[in-house]
């Protein structure tokens, strides 16, 4: 259950991770990456739990995040500031705990040349919180 719940966030946080980087046109500029890969890692080994893509969307003014066989997870940029993003999402349902749900995803994230790190933080609507760290490469 708790691996579920932490899968979940970790997946949904790489990708507002990567979004809160490259927010809708302001960041645009300083990059043309309109597409990361991520992954999401929680533990003190970092073990990467979760795989995902955050994708400009076609207007190019907001992101999306996109699980394997899952439909596209609308992304919010918070604040914006130097190198530095802050991206929330949710709610959304868990996707490694059926009936769960993320109510709300908070990430930070960095980006430094076509590479970004951050932080995550899922709320879970059961009160359960996971925190783990993301890591994205653009695509070319």
């Amino acid at each position: 259950m708790d691996r579920a719940l932490r899968f979940s966030a970790v997946v949904f946080a790489s990708y507002a991770t990567a979004a809160a980087q490259y927010p809708a046109q302001a960041q645009r500029s300083r990059s043309k990456c309109s597409t990361w890969d991520s992954k999401s890692m929680v533990g003190p080994k970092d073990s990467v739990v979760a795989t995902s893509v955050l994708a400009a969307t076609a207007d190019g003014k907001g992101w999306t995040l996109k699980l394997p066989n899952r439909d596209p997870i609308p992304v919010r940029v918070v604040a914006t500031g130097g190198d530095s993003m802050v991206t929330e999402a949710g709610p959304f349902p868990s996707i490694l705990k059926p009936g769960e749900t993320v109510t709300t995803l908070h990430t930070v994230g960095h980006i430094r040349r076509n590479k970004m790190t951050g932080t995550f933080e899922a709320h879970y609507a059961s009160g359960d919180v996971l925190k783990g760290k993301i890591k994205a490469t653009c695509k070319k």
